[in-house]
């Protein structure tokens, strides 16, 4: 079958996309601002997940770099998409882009 087959063409169909970024933190202390400030005005966290937040990005500044992901704003204007489901984390990683590791069109077998 192929993708553009279907056993029952009413029947949603669901998409898992993977997306891997590395990002440079240039400015930790910049980030960890605008973290913070974009906590506080959250209208969907209650207080308790807004003293996790603020919590959380204190003890490592590396995850304020979630409070920026919005993955309604990626799929918001494809027509015919819904989201479904989302989750999503950061933290620090090792990078270096001269090492053969870090080939990012390299397909990792052990995950499919």
């Amino acid at each position: 079958m192929t993708s553009t087959e279907t056993t029952d063409q009413d029947a949603p169909r669901y998409v898992r996309v993977k997306i891997e970024l590395i990002a440079e933190i240039t400015d930790e202390g910049a980030l960890k601002a605008a973290a913070l400030q974009q906590v506080a005005g959250d209208e969907y966290l209650d207080d308790e997940e807004r003293e996790q937040s603020v919590e959380a990005i204190e003890v490592d500044p590396s995850g304020s770099l979630a409070h920026f992901i919005d993955p309604v704003a990626l799929l918001g204007d494809v027509p015919g998409v819904e989201l479904a489901s989302a989750t999503w984390e950061s933290a620090r990683t090792e990078f270096d882009p001269d090492d053969e590791q870090w080939d990012e069109y390299q397909v990792d077998e052990a995950a499919e």
